[in-house]
């Protein structure tokens, strides 16, 4: 908690917010809030924060050949949901929406757009004008997911999905047999089996503040190839949760087809529906040559790990490169995996780089029963791969 609050005390000193805050001071919130250099930030860290979680047959990025464009949906043209949960003094009409942001990039006269439903209320008349919207396009956008008030404090839900009308409208639209891309706008985690597997091309937009429209545009037509990463696992049912990567091992583990006895669901496949770490760019990146030395070190060594990442595409673009280990054995039961470092490389088309990470083996400790860091001997599992289930793995020991 201190050097989170550290953190937190030393942003506000270096932005001289002691000496003159703010808060109470008219004139400089007049003259210092949403200055461009500001907007341009928010726009920036809005684009990284984008998460690709599908992209069939390449659909996305979108271009002229896509138009003209449906945007459907009950968020398509919200603004206060955009700001999400924690905006406290944020006003939804400093937002940009995707629709406003749509019409800015291609022009209104390439874009049909429709509420289709609300979030949680359904009606025929919405429908149907969003199938004749839908008719007239050549691509549909559908923009799913939470309002603000729908996750965060006091916004418990019993059931993580989408809302049975925008499903309803999901599944109508898809009947079209045209090409769709989902967009969700959503505060937490969210149980989609059906649209992961109906829908070719999913984005994970969050809900990114004022510049959360042009940003989801810039990822749609390329302006941006995406490069986050989800920070949580997304579940196949609400039945999973809590659900996470790394969690304690377990005596029984689901590795044998048909054995009825595993840690598991009878009714559902093991596993999430897009894990820890997962997400997908407009590039493809492909991990090679891992190297780890030494393999057998003491406690007070360094690890160095090094990996071959080859962009193999005409597209640039950017990689969160992860690593993660297991402790094989212990006194106290760890988990099946632990990030334990993570690089975004910028890498050109056809190129590749060498990532290298230098681990102290003094972070592979943890807290014995006594409280006490300790760094215990035994062998070590480890992965560098693009997220927490898949990667090139190897070995070392602590001696």
């Amino acid at each position: 908690v201190d050097s989170a609050v550290k953190r937190i005390l030393y942003v506000k000193y270096k932005l001289g917010l002691f000496k003159n805050p703010i808060y109470g001071n008219e004139e400089r919130r007049k003259n210092e809030t949403l200055k461009s250099e500001f907007i341009n930030h928010a726009r920036t860290i809005a684009r990284e924060s984008i998460v690709l979680l599908k992209n069939k047959n390449k659909l996305l990025p979108l271009d002229e050949s896509s138009f003209p464009v449906a945007l459907i949906g009950p968020l398509a043209a919200s603004k206060k949901d955009l700001l999400g949960s924690w905006s406290c003094a944020g006003k939804p009409e400093d937002v940009i929406s995707i629709l406003e942001a749509l019409e800015t990039r291609i022009g209104s006269k390439n874009i049909l757009y429709a509420k289709g439903c609300e979030i949680e209320r359904w009606s025929e008349k919405d429908l149907k004008k969003a199938l004749r919207v839908a008719k007239k396009a050549k691509t549909i956008i559908l923009v799913l997911g939470e309002t603000r008030e729908m996750s965060g404090e006091g916004g418990s839900r019993a059931y993580i999905g989408l809302t049975e009308s925008q499903l309803k409208l999901a599944k109508a639209i898809t009947k079209l047999k045209k090409p769709v891309v989902v967009i969700l706008v959503n505060g937490r985690p969210l149980a989609i089996p059906w649209i992961a597997q109906n829908i070719p091309a999913i984005i994970e937009s969050w809900q990114l503040g004022i510049q959360h429209g042009p940003a989801v545009v810039d990822v749609l037509f390329g302006d941006c190839n995406p490069s986050g990463k989800l920070a949580v696992s997304f579940p196949k049912a609400t039945g999973q949760e809590p659900l996470y990567y790394n969690h304690k091992m377990t005596g029984r583990p689901p590795i044998k087809p048909g054995n009825r006895f595993e840690s598991k669901y009878i009714d559902l496949q093991p596993g999430p529906l897009f894990p820890f770490g997962y997400g997908l760019s407009y590039s493809k990146f492909v991990y090679s040559e891992l190297k780890i030395y030494p393999k057998v070190l003491r406690p007070t060594d360094t690890l160095l790990v090094t990996v071959k990442i080859t962009n193999d595409s005409d597209i640039p673009g950017k990689e969160i490169v992860q690593l993660y280990i297991r402790d094989v054995s212990a006194s106290l039961t760890r988990p099946v995996k632990e990030l334990k470092d993570f690089k975004k490389v910028y890498i050109r088309p056809h190129e590749h780089k060498i990532v290298t990470f230098r681990l102290p083996v003094s972070t592979c400790g943890f807290y014995n029963s006594k409280m006490e860091w300790k760094v215990e001997p035994g062998k070590f599992k480890l992965w560098v791969g693009p997220s927490s289930a898949e990667g090139l793995t190897g070995e070392f020991e602590i001696k």
